[in-house]
């Protein structure tokens, strides 16, 4: 089992030719440094492929998951260029959930 504490996702999309070493220079680039037990997370343009960065405190983990139909839903490029979720939040998106409406986005305030 890979022990994850935090999950990022940068919302700039990254080719998915991309291997451990391109996915771990901009994970540097995106995210200042690749922590131990941290996941970064990153998608493809047309948002139907996403990659996933692992540091596990040892080596680096990098995985794959491509949906046949259908897309991811992502963090739009109005965003900040990266954000943290929930790993609740990661469990719906890489199912295709809108994971954006778990947790604290899914209140409604009145303004």
């Amino acid at each position: 089992m890979i022990r994850i504490e935090a999950v990022w996702l940068a919302v700039e999309p990254l080719d998915m030719r991309a291997g451990t070493e391109t996915a771990l220079a901009r994970v540097v680039r995106v995210f200042g440094e690749a922590r131990a037990h941290h996941a970064y997370l990153f998608a493809n343009r047309r948002c139907n492929r996403i990659k996933v960065l692992v540091h596990d405190g040892i080596g680096i983990w990098l995985c794959a998951r491509r949906l046949h139909q259908g897309r991811f839903i992502w963090a739009s490029a109005e965003s900040a260029p990266r954000m943290m979720i929930s790993t609740e939040q990661l469990q719906a998106l890489v199912i295709g959930l809108p994971w954006c409406r778990i947790g604290a986005q899914a209140t409604i305030r009145v303004a």
